[in-house]
């Protein structure tokens, strides 16, 4: 199964060529590099669905917010499991 996880840019190197746009993602309190080649349009403070590396889509806050909740859900009902009966 492949999750595009959502990070907020805190930073964009501007010098990178359009193709090659980098910026940096906070994935809650984790920074990485990430590539913004697919999202032109992104900019500080937004939020982009990253998938290994890449910034796929611009989603708005409230989008990123419900999507860490059923990542958070889906965490708690595997831990669950894990405990079994």
């Amino acid at each position: 199964m492949c999750l595009a996880v959502p990070g907020r840019i805190v930073s964009i190197r501007e010098d990178d060529p359009p193709e090659v746009r980098r910026a940096k993602a906070d994935f809650g309190g984790i920074q990485r590099e990430i590539c913004l080649a697919y999202t032109p349009e992104a900019k500080i403070g937004d939020y982009v669905l990253v998938h290994v590396g890449f910034a796929l889509n611009v989603v708005d806050e409230a989008e990123a917010q419900r999507i860490f909740d059923t990542i958070r859900q889906m965490d708690e009902l595997a831990q669950a499991e894990e405990g079994g009966p």
